[in-house]
């Protein structure tokens, strides 16, 4: 079963039907044809004469010009095959895999030598296809019908199977692996695709597969039961695998083990980490280091090793995997038990302290380093820092680093008083440090120690941060006393001059010619009045009526005031929260905040721009994502105001909320808008941040806590929902006029006097006092047959508060209004629980005083 081609001798195939079918059958019907046609020609020539045989020559020549034609096409092929089928087969033949080629109707159209020899063929008859052979045998079965299938539906495929015994029929028992591929393909000459199969005995590759295995579990055998540790991680720090050793020290189940599942930050205890992440490779290299460090266990116990590390870098930089020897030093000889545990624990102490320490030589280069310190400056020192000299100069900020350079050598002349360096780290101003260098103390005498210094860092980043929020704190406060002490005597100036305006009106007509510069005045001082509410609202001392707020209608009924306040060069959106929680706050000082921060944001674009007011609700749990130191966590309703303006540098940021503190020019800013931003905000019990970079514009954050509604507070909403009608009713037309004997005490002249004057025009006896003693005395006079008291809160020798408790001894019952610049918590807090008492905030109108005297005695 061989043939020779060119010299070679190569297998030939059992079975070879490729060849164009029906081609020798043309070939033999041409033949005859022409034969026939030859006696035809001899038999008519005679009777039909010369015409006759010129037709069927015609005929014979029309044959004869098909036939060359067919053949110049391949229709009929004589010539012999070419060279690249000739080597194509020989491949083909002398493949050691099987090959049987078979037509959809199964019939054999190749099948090499390799595959006859493989299924125990003897001849032609004896071949049969793959499917034909294995489908009805359990093993291959399942794996030949797959791919038969697959081969129906168009697609190619392989598999594998065992046997128990040789694929030829009745061959010698023993376990066999095969392996099977199927596709199919087109063959000139078909109208349909045929099949081809593939067959190879892989079972020396399984054998060889299966003793490698066998090697490999022995290999991970005694790895998994050495004396020491080990474990590999990923880049990540994922631990991929841990042997037997180490997961019985950690007590880790190895039997749940998932590779990844562990992290080394979860069993490497302390700043152990820093350790580990110091350890980095050159680029395309390997680099193995020894690290003292306790891992932690399952159970939360502490384990002292040393680590054999191993880690590897990519040619481009990218760290790999690494792989690790632990060796557990609790484990050794007795005899070195003592200095084995010192050196643990010194290892611990050292690793474990909160301060970052290092030790550097008389260039300041670093010698040796701790955990912490690693850690602090991972971005400047690691593992490699003594191989690569660095300086610990490396790590302070530039400005800071000829103190250091003073420190050390004070060190080196062994002064131990050296005081602390505070600086910032080079790469990162907002993080804070404090170095203290030490001198190293050489008991033996000598110069020759390795070490100049030991240098001790500390992070005072949150140290800082909190004294400068102390310090604004302070300042805002101070700010905020003056301010409302200037309020407060300034309230009593415009309260004098709106109430004589009020009374000079009283006396003049509209057509008087003096009315309108009294109305002037009068304007002018309501005017002022507004300047001082909002120097009062800086100083969180002014008088706000809160009520429950649902955020979105109230931005809903203010979108068209912003419309007109920003303009058609700024693009105005408002985005609602959804189910936003409820707030309290005074409506109309909220209004206030919303509007000022708009106009500032009109201010800061003035070519036009993009100005967004954007609410939602800010959880407890999410308040961790904002970097507000001061901010306690609870659920806030957040409202963010947004520009893309002009921006504003970090130092002025510092200073806006300041009262008088504007950027704009001179007349056209108080200052005051934004510092009563801030105390409307915080007398609210919120919170305002403002964030911005120059160029990319400013965003506005206030956080007011969220209100959930007792029940008391229910039940007056309810009532006082049903009592509006009725109030508004009876306000349009009050009778202010009166005849009750009223006390009135005012430290202030001018407004004791107004006072007097407008509840006298009114009908009422007023008796007048100028402090509080001297108003007890005017109450004794009387023998308290007194109506109503009202009185100033802040008073020399006896305040206000004072003097409602000494007259409450007397008269529990007696009725008594407050009169302030201030707002109402800031006394209300030092009365009894159960004192009533009415309040009329400073400055105020003749009429206003009427009223609320008047409401004060209706009540039962």
């Amino acid at each position: 079963m061989a043939k020779q081609t060119g010299g070679e001798i190569h297998a030939a195939p059992i079975v070879d039907q490729s060849s164009r079918p029906g081609a020798i059958t043309r070939l033999i019907i041409f033949i005859v044809i022409l034969t026939l046609s030859a006696v035809a020609f001899s038999v008519f020539r005679e009777r039909l004469g010369d015409p006759f045989l010129l037709g069927l020559l015609g005929i014979l020549a029309m044959i004869g010009v098909g036939f060359l034609f067919a053949t110049a096409i391949g229709f009929v092929q004589v010539a012999p095959r070419s060279a690249g089928s000739e080597l194509s087969r020989a491949f083909v033949d002398s493949m050691e895999e099987g090959l049987v080629v078979a037509d959809t109707k199964g019939r054999i159209l190749y099948a090499n030598n390799a595959y006859a020899q493989m299924t125990g063929a003897t001849s032609v008859a004896d071949v049969k296809t793959v499917d034909g052979l294995l489908s009805d045998n359990p093993e291959a079965g399942p794996v030949v019908e797959k791919l038969s299938a697959g081969l129906r539906d168009g697609r190619a495929g392989d598999g594998e199977f065992r046997l128990s015994r040789s694929i030829r029929p009745g061959g010698a028992l023993g376990a066999r692996w095969y392996r099977t591929w199927a596709r199919i393909f087109k063959l000139p000459g078909y109208r349909q695709p045929v099949s081809a199969w593939q067959i190879a005995d892989i079972s020396e590759e399984r054998a060889e597969q299966e003793r490698f295995f066998l090697d490999l579990q022995k290999a991970i055998d005694h790895l998994d039961h050495a004396p020491a540790g080990f474990f590999a991680a990923d880049p990540d720090g994922r631990v991929t695998y841990i042997n037997a050793t180490l997961a019985e020290w950690l007590g880790i189940d190895l039997a749940n083990f998932v590779p990844g599942a562990v992290r080394l930050p979860q069993i490497v205890a302390g700043d152990g980490m820093a350790l580990i992440n110091a350890v980095k490779a050159d680029p395309g290299t390997a680099r193995n280091a020894m690290i003292d460090l306790d891992l932690s266990t399952m159970d939360g116990e502490v384990l002292p090793v040393r680590f054999m590390h191993r880690v590897t870098a990519s040619r481009e930089g990218t760290p790999g995997a690494t792989r690790t020897i632990v060796l557990n030093r609790q484990l050794g000889e007795d005899a070195s038990a003592d200095l084995r545990a010192s050196e643990v624990r010194f290892t611990r102490f050292f690793n474990s302290t909160p301060m970052a320490i290092a030790s550097v030589d008389h260039e300041g280069r670093i010698l040796r380093t701790n955990a912490p310190f690693l850690s602090l400056f991972s971005r400047v020192v690691d593992s490699d820092a003594v191989e690569r000299h660095i300086r610990l100069d490396a790590v302070i900020h530039e400005n800071d680093r000829e103190a250091f350079a003073a420190a050390l050598e004070r060190a080196k002349q062994r002064q131990a008083e050296i005081a602390p360096i505070d600086t910032m780290l080079p790469d990162d101003a907002e993080r804070h440090v404090r170095f203290y260098v030490n001198p190293v103390v050489d008991h033996d005498g000598g110069e020759g120690a390795e070490e100049a210094a030991i240098v001790y860092a500390v992070e005072t980043t949150e140290q800082k941060a909190l004294e400068a929020q102390m310090a604004q704190s302070q300042k805002m406060q101070a700010v905020g006393q003056l301010a409302g002490g200037i309020a407060h005597d300034f309230n009593n100036v415009l309260t004098a001059i709106i109430m004589a305006s009020d009374l000079l009106l009283t006396n003049h007509r509209p057509s008087d010619p003096s009315f309108p510069d009294i109305m002037n005045i009068k304007q002018n001082a309501n005017r002022a009045a507004s300047l001082v509410r909002q120097l009062l609202a800086f100083s969180r001392r002014q008088t706000l009526r809160p009520e429950v707020l649902n955020l979105t209608d109230v931005l809903a009924d203010l979108r068209m005031l912003l419309a007109r306040l920003v303009g058609s060069e700024i693009t105005l959106s408002i985005e609602h929260g959804r189910d936003l929680w409820p707030v309290k706050a005074d409506i109309g000082q909220f209004e206030q905040v919303v509007v000022n921060l708009t106009v500032n944001a009109r201010d800061a674009m003035p070519e036009g721009g993009k100005l967004a007011v954007r609410t939602r609700n800010i959880s407890a749990e999410e308040c961790a994502q904002f970097p507000y130191r001061e901010m306690a966590a609870a659920d806030y309703v957040a409202v963010e105001v947004s520009d893309t303006g002009t921006g504003i540098d970090p130092e002025t940021i510092k200073k806006i909320f300041e009262p008088f503190f504007t950027t704009k020019e001179v007349g056209k800013g108080t200052g005051l808008g934004l510092s009563m931003v801030y105390g409307i905000v915080k007398q609210t019990g919120g919170f305002i941040f403002c964030d911005s970079e120059l160029g990319e514009g400013t965003t506005f954050r206030i956080f007011l806590p969220r209100h959930v509604p007792s029940e008391a507070e229910k039940s007056a909403d309810e009532a006082a929902a049903r009592g509006n009608d009725a109030a508004k009713a009876k306000e349009e037309n009050r009778d202010l006029s009166g005849s009750a004997r009223v006390l009135l005490v005012e430290d202030e002249d001018a407004v004791r006097m107004g006072s007097v004057r407008a509840l006298s025009s009114r009908g009422y006896e007023v008796h007048e006092a100028s402090s509080g003693v001297e108003a007890l005395e005017i109450f004794n006079e009387l023998d308290g047959k007194v109506d109503i008291v009202v009185s100033d809160v802040v008073m020399p020798e006896m305040d206000g508060p004072t003097l409602l408790g000494e007259l409450r001894k007397a008269q529990p019952d007696i009725k008594f209004i407050f009169v302030s610049g201030y707002a109402e918590d800031a006394f209300a807090k030092n009365l009894p629980e159960d004192a009533q008492f009415g309040f009329l905030p400073k400055p105020f109108s003749l009429k206003q005083l009427a009223t609320v005297v008047k409401e004060m005695l209706e009540e039962a």
